[in-house]
């Protein structure tokens, strides 16, 4: 019997997700990667300078849970202001890995931004303090507030200072916070005051100079760098990441497009410098923090597992739910 195709849109993605059960997977993902057990190519990306953006393309094929999927993800930052639609926006397709014939099509937009949060949460988990109270978020973007979410799972947070170079927009994610999560938050007046004090600090902007300085980070501060997703952005003082023990998501993505590509394009950073990728630290092949005085950074790059493993789920969810639509087969005359 010929198989149908289920076409899954972004609202009927979010009735099968929930931020707990994604930084789940996201923790499984890694660690099936850590162990061995998944097959995944760097990504490749196709550059549209007339228009500001690119194409990027994310294969993966977790072998111990027998899910195979590809993301394809464009990044248009002109696209709010222009066209009034997200910046990213990602499609992804499932595969039946005994036949290769494919059985989802699904938006992966929401994806993207539950499995680029919860990595952070799951770095935070092996990384950072336990006793770590006080959040930093540096830009105030769609995905920082994704970040809160992941993070106050994960630790008993106290306080959320925000700083983003639009004042109201640091103040309304103050706001929000507040409401969704009740928790304490206040937009901030500069980077130096979000990063004094803070026990952990994410920092989620598209910058290519470095807005988070060296000087500013006490002893014991973890810190997600999820901005740096091309060459030649960078978030972070490169004194710091020679301060730090750097956890990486993957090697080839980091020092090609993540927070350490200009310091390794600028030869002040080698892999030898890095201490570990987060599958490994997950599947204990490697240590996470071993003291409360050392600085730690996760460069966070998103990995093609994170999205198919969320993808397979919200796909077997959809199913049960009967949500989506079915096609025939593509490959029917």
């Amino acid at each position: 019997m010929d198989r149908k195709i289920r076409l899954m849109n972004m609202a009927e993605v979010e009735q099968t997700l929930s931020m707990t059960r994604v930084l789940q997977l996201v923790e499984q993902a890694f660690m099936e990667r850590g162990m061995g057990r998944a097959q995944m190519p760097p990504k490749s990306y196709v550059f549209f300078p007339r228009h500001n953006g690119d194409l990027r393309v994310m294969p993966a094929y977790l072998e111990g849970l027998n899910e195979p999927g590809v993301k394809l993800v464009n990044v248009h930052p002109d696209n709010p202001a222009k066209h009034g639609i997200p910046t990213v926006l990602a499609t992804i397709l499932l595969f039946d890995p005994d036949t290769g014939t494919p059985v989802c099509i699904m938006d992966g937009t929401l994806v993207t931004a539950m499995r680029t949060a919860a990595a952070s949460g799951v770095a935070v988990k092996y990384l950072a303090r336990k006793d770590s109270r006080v959040l930093g978020v540096l830009g105030a973007g769609g995905q920082s507030l994704r970040q809160v979410e992941a993070i106050q799972e994960v630790l008993t947070l106290e306080e959320v200072k925000v700083f983003d170079v639009v004042e109201s927009r640091a103040r309304q994610l103050a706001l929000t916070i507040e409401d969704r999560f009740g928790l304490s938050a206040r937009g901030v007046g500069s980077a130096e005051e979000m990063a004094k004090g803070s026990d952990v600090i994410v920092t989620v902007t598209p910058s290519s100079t470095p807005l988070l300085q060296a000087g500013w980070v006490a002893p014991g501060t973890h810190i997600s760098a999820i901005g740096a997703d091309a060459p030649g952005k960078e978030e972070l003082d490169p004194a710091l990441l020679l301060r730090a023990k750097v956890v990486i998501d993957d090697w080839e993505q980091a020092s090609h497009s993540g927070e350490i590509n200009v310091p390794v394009e600028k030869g002040m950073l080698t892999q030898a410098d890095i201490h570990a990728d987060i599958g490994e630290v997950v599947a204990g092949l490697k240590p996470g923090r071993m003291s409360d005085s050392e600085i730690t950074v996760f460069d966070s790059t998103g990995l093609a597992i994170q999205d198919v493993i969320t993808a397979w789920e919200a796909y077997r969810v959809g199913t049960e739910k009967n949500l989506g639509t079915e096609i025939d087969p593509l490959y029917l005359k």
